[in-house]
């Protein structure tokens, strides 16, 4: 996205945005609350218009993409946008119909620990649970361009590595992943690129060590974000 804006009414919550994440690599999107990091993952979706400057994704204008484009698109929302009754078993082989090729269902369910409420209805889960049937939902069908905001919220340390895996081995296969969080060691551990949004500009991108500038990531993130809450 290149200088994009994003008003509600007299608030900017997205000043001249611009950033690129790229195929083969995990961008790693940082800021504080209010930043503009799920605003700019729902402008990059077309779930958002924006209000100016210019978006495009796969080379397409996600406002205005057709059906196929959004195939080709994985999205993780904070809200997980999940269907309340329906079971995650359900949602994942209803989900898989739709894609010619897509990912093995039941290799996933086992992979993200789905297994073990596959059965329940949605509404009945823990966040974490939730967390990790909206991950599935989002890479079930092999996307070209993978948006995850905030993908290990809720998840206990052993489904927080596996998740940091399972993002490696997409990126690895070729899609242009990018992640919103919150942690610093996840950005370190996953991240080929780094982007700090502060007060809906982009503030640093670059590499982790780019960014970080000698003085390690958590520093640099925090001289970046003087005197803004967090």
């Amino acid at each position: 996205m290149t200088d994009v804006t994003r008003r509600f009414g007299a608030t900017e919550a997205l000043r001249g945005l611009s950033w690129t994440a790229r195929a083969g690599e995990v961008t790693c999107v940082l800021g504080p609350n209010g930043a503009g990091k799920t605003t700019a993952v729902e402008v990059a979706t077309g779930l958002q218009a924006p209000d100016g400057g210019t978006v495009r994704v796969l080379g397409t204008d996600p406002w205005h993409a057709p059906a196929g484009h959004r195939a080709r698109v994985g999205v993780m929302l904070q809200d997980g946008g999940l269907p309340q009754a329906v079971r995650p078993g359900q949602l994942l082989s209803h989900l898989a119909r739709f894609w010619a090729d897509p990912a093995d269902v039941p290799a996933l369910v086992t992979r993200l620990g789905i297994d073990a409420f596959l059965g329940t209805p949605v509404r009945r889960l823990s966040g974490g649970q939730r967390q990790r049937v909206a991950l599935a939902a989002a890479l079930v069908g092999r996307p070209d361009v993978v948006f995850l905001d905030e993908p290990t919220a809720g998840l206990d340390p052993h489904a927080r590595r596996e998740v940091h895996a399972l993002i490696r081995e997409v990126a690895d296969a070729g899609a242009a992943t990018v992640v919103t969080s919150h942690s610093f060691e996840e950005a370190e551990r996953l991240a080929d690129r780094v982007v700090v949004i502060v007060g809906g500009r982009v503030a640093a991108e670059g590499t982790v060590t780019e960014v970080a500038g000698g003085r390690g990531l958590e520093d640099a993130y925090f001289a970046l974000t003087d005197g803004v809450a967090r």
